[in-house]
C-alpha cells in the first residue's frame, strides 16, 4: 500500500512538471486559445479582471492547465477548490471572503456544487456581493459583504448538470474537444524531453494512437514506458517496448481498456449489438448510468465504435471486427 501511495504521489509530481507553463507549450485547442487571448488582452487594456469563464469537456483535456495559464497571463494569483469540497454555505463564504483583489477562484468538478451553493454564487458573480445568514430560527439575520473584484473559472465534465442560471452568469463558455493525433505526438515528444526519456518515432506513434486523443492518457502511457526501460535497463523507448508497455497495461493499439471491451461485448453478446437503452446497459454492467455516459461512451463514439440512436445504443461493425481480431489473436 505504501509503494502504491508513493507511486501515486510521484505521478502527481511528474504531472505538475509536464503541465505547460506558457501558451506556446500548450499544444492543441487552437480555437479556445485564440478566443481566450482576445478576452485576456481586452481585460488587461481596461485594467480589469477577466470575465468569469466556464471550461467543459472530457477529463484530461487540459481544463485545469488552461485556468493556470489564464492566471499566469493576467499576473494574478489563484485559489483552487472543487465542487465536492464545498459542502456548506459557510465553506463557500469562507473562500469568497478571503479572496484578494483580482484573484482567480478555480472550481473543478463544478457540476457537483449543490443548488444552495449555486444560489450564493449568483450575487457574488454578478455584483460582488456575498449574502449570508447568521444564526438560526427567530434570531437569524442576513448579512451582506462586499467582495473584491475576482474571476471565477469553473471546470466540468458534465455541463448539462449545471443549472441554467449559473451557466448564464459566465461571460464565456469553452468546450475542449479531443485532440488530433498529431497534437498528441507533439505532447509526447515534449514530455519525453522534459523527463529525459529517449523515444523513437515509431514508439511516439504507437503511444499516441493508444492515448484516446487525451494528453493526460498520453503522459500516463509515456511514464509507464519509462518505467519499463528503467526496469529492463533499456536506453530508449522503441516501438517494440511501446507495444510491450501497452500489453502489460492490457491496453490495445486503439487505447481500449478492459472496461471498454467489456462494455462493447455486453451489447454484442447480450443484446445482439443493439439498439439497447442506456439504463439496461448500466444494469448489465452493474454501473451507474452517469459512469457509462461519461466514461465508457465518449471515446467509443469518437472512434466510430458506438452510435446513439432514438432506440438506444448500437455497436458499429468496426467495433465487432476489432474485437474479433483481438479474440483471434489471443487464440493464436
Amino acid at each position: 500500500m505504501a509503494d502504491k501511495s508513493k507511486q501515486h504521489n510521484e505521478d502527481q509530481s511528474i504531472d505538475t512538471i509536464l503541465r505547460p507553463e506558457s501558451w506556446s507549450d500548450y499544444v492543441g485547442q487552437e480555437k479556445v486559445k485564440r478566443n481566450l487571448h482576445i478576452i485576456i488582452e481586452a481585460a488587461k487594456k481596461r485594467n480589469e479582471p477577466i470575465d468569469h469563464l466556464l471550461f467543459y469537456g472530457q477529463p484530461g483535456l487540459g481544463k485545469t492547465t488552461l485556468a493556470r495559464l489564464v492566471t499566469r497571463e493576467m499576473g494574478a494569483s489563484i485559489k483552487v477548490t472543487s465542487g465536492p469540497t464545498i459542502e456548506r454555505a459557510g465553506d463557500l463564504a469562507a473562500i469568497l471572503s478571503n479572496l484578494e483583489e483580482n484573484e482567480i477562484l478555480f472550481v473543478d468538478e463544478a457540476h457537483r456544487l449543490n443548488r444552495m451553493i449555486e444560489e450564493i454564487l449568483y450575487p457574488a458573480m454578478e455584483s460582488r456581493k456575498l449574502h449570508i445568514v447568521i444564526g438560526k430560527g427567530p434570531g437569524a439575520r442576513s448579512v451582506t459583504l462586499d467582495l473584491p473584484p475576482f474571476t471565477l473559472i469553473a471546470a466540468t465534465t458534465r455541463v448539462n448538470l449545471l443549472s441554467a442560471p449559473l451557466r448564464a452568469r459566465f461571460g464565456a463558455t469553452f468546450k475542449l474537444d479531443y485532440y488530433e493525433e498529431k497534437d498528441i505526438e507533439e505532447i509526447i515528444k515534449r514530455s519525453a524531453k522534459i523527463l529525459g526519456v529517449g523515444i523513437d518515432t515509431e514508439a511516439i506513434e504507437i503511444l499516441a494512437k493508444a492515448s484516446r486523443f487525451t494528453p493526460r492518457t498520453a503522459n500516463r502511457l509515456l511514464k509507464r514506458a519509462r518505467d519499463y526501460i528503467e526496469v529492463h535497463n533499456e536506453k530508449k523507448v522503441t516501438g517494440d517496448i511501446a507495444r510491450k508497455t501497452l500489453e502489460f497495461l492490457e491496453i490495445d493499439e486503439l487505447g481500449l481498456e478492459n472496461y471498454d471491451r467489456a462494455f462493447l461485448k455486453a451489447i454484442i453478446d447480450k443484446f445482439d449489438g443493439g439498439p439497447v437503452g442506456i439504463n439496461t446497459i448500466a444494469a448489465a454492467l452493474n454501473e451507474d448510468r452517469g459512469v457509462v455516459e461519461d466514461v465508457y461512451e465518449p471515446y467509443l463514439m469518437r472512434i466510430g465504435f458506438l452510435r446513439r440512436t432514438p432506440g438506444g445504443r448500437v455497436v458499429e461493425r468496426a467495433a465487432i471486427e476489432h474485437l474479433g481480431g483481438v479474440a483471434k489473436a489471443r487464440l493464436l
